[in-house]
């Protein structure tokens, strides 16, 4: 399809993907990664990313994942090991503190090294994306500035979640072309107020009457004795809350952090993307797809994936500020400039979930 004479008019994102044929690739990565006690799971999880990549498209050309089974499974011994080490030598006081401050340093490192990973490792329309960020800059978007928000009793974690997201946004770039991103605070506070309304609502509906039980009963402790049902009620209402009140609140604040940060973003300065998913939506989808998994003891979860996918494709477009084909054109050799090298820890995924 040619976008050539269609600025502005929006394009929408695609997924391809299908749940007979996913299912088989996930059958197949399931048991090889039992047979091999988890060894084979580096690779499986090469073959899900390049799968959903692969079957995303925009603008008639797809994403892609490029990295490798082996520098997967690298990254995870690396970061077994760390482990291993740290429980060991961190039993001694001194020892221990020292690999605390150490920490403090070396995770903020870490985490441009991911980010770069995942970069370089991604593309589309055969462009490879990037990531220019410094350690400094993840030091006080992860680390410090969630830190002081519990000073504020979290009351400016909007704060800190926009600088996060900015600080990752604007140091991306497909090929030479940057991603920029500049979003209102008020997008991110109704996101926060709206899934702590969630909150409160479900507290009120399931902790409430558990509290006023607890309370009815402080002064007589044989109350539990003489009606059983007493705890199973005080369970059922816990659980309750657990699963109607704080997991729906997360996908509620999800759903509006992303639309928030996608209307947000541009590429290259012109290019915007849009995004509207529906919070109410999204917890059905969630809901009955948890219900699907659980029922057939995890067969549907290849399904579940897929319609997620093509649920959040289905919400997201690219509005281009120009030709998008001439954009195309010119990023292999605005790239070319940048090299194609990449150091060696940087086609190492360590694994955290940045």
């Amino acid at each position: 399809m040619d976008y050539e004479n269609r600025p502005g008019r929006p394009v929408d994102f695609e997924f391809r993907g299908q749940t007979g044929e996913w299912f088989g690739i996930w059958m197949t990565n399931l048991l090889l990664s039992i047979v091999t006690i988890g060894i084979y799971s580096a690779w499986a999880k090469v073959r899900t990313k390049k799968y959903f990549y692969q079957n995303t498209y925009v603008a008639g050309r797809n994403f892609d994942y490029h990295a490798t089974g082996l520098q997967i499974l690298i990254g995870r011994i690396i970061v077994f090991v760390g482990i291993v080490v740290l429980s060991l030598v961190s039993a001694i006081p001194v020892v221990g503190l020292l690999i605390l401050i150490g920490l403090l340093l070396l995770v903020p490192w870490l985490l441009v090294r991911a980010l770069r990973f995942n970069a370089a490792m991604s593309s589309w329309a055969n462009v490879r994306f990037g990531f220019d960020g410094k350690p400094m800059g993840a030091f006080l978007t992860f680390l410090l500035y969630p830190f002081l928000t519990l000073f504020t009793l979290y009351a400016a974690f909007p704060f800190a979640d926009r600088a996060r997201r900015r600080y990752v946004m604007n140091n991306h770039r497909l090929g030479a072309a940057p991603f920029g991103f500049d979003a209102p605070i008020g997008g991110f506070y109704m996101a926060f107020l709206a899934a702590m309304g969630w909150v409160v609502l479900l507290a009120i509906l399931t902790l409430a009457p558990m509290v006023g039980t607890l309370l009815s009963n402080m002064g007589d402790p044989a109350a539990f004795e003489r009606d059983p049902q007493m705890a199973i009620r005080l369970m059922v209402g816990i659980y309750a809350f657990i699963f109607l009140g704080l997991l729906p609140a997360g996908v509620i604040y999800n759903a509006f952090i992303r639309n928030t940060v996608f209307n947000g973003t541009t590429l290259d300065g012109r290019h915007r993307f849009h995004s509207d998913v529906r919070p109410m939506a999204l917890i059905w989808i969630a809901v009955t797809n948890a219900l699907a998994v659980v029922l057939t003891l995890g067969l549907m979860l290849p399904w579940a994936q897929i319609r997620l996918a093509r649920y959040y494709a289905a919400h997201s477009r690219l509005i281009p500020g120009g030709s998008l084909d001439e954009f195309v054109g010119t990023l292999p050799a605005r790239t070319s400039a940048l090299g194609d090298a990449y150091a060696d820890i940087e086609g190492i995924d360590i694994g955290l979930p940045v």
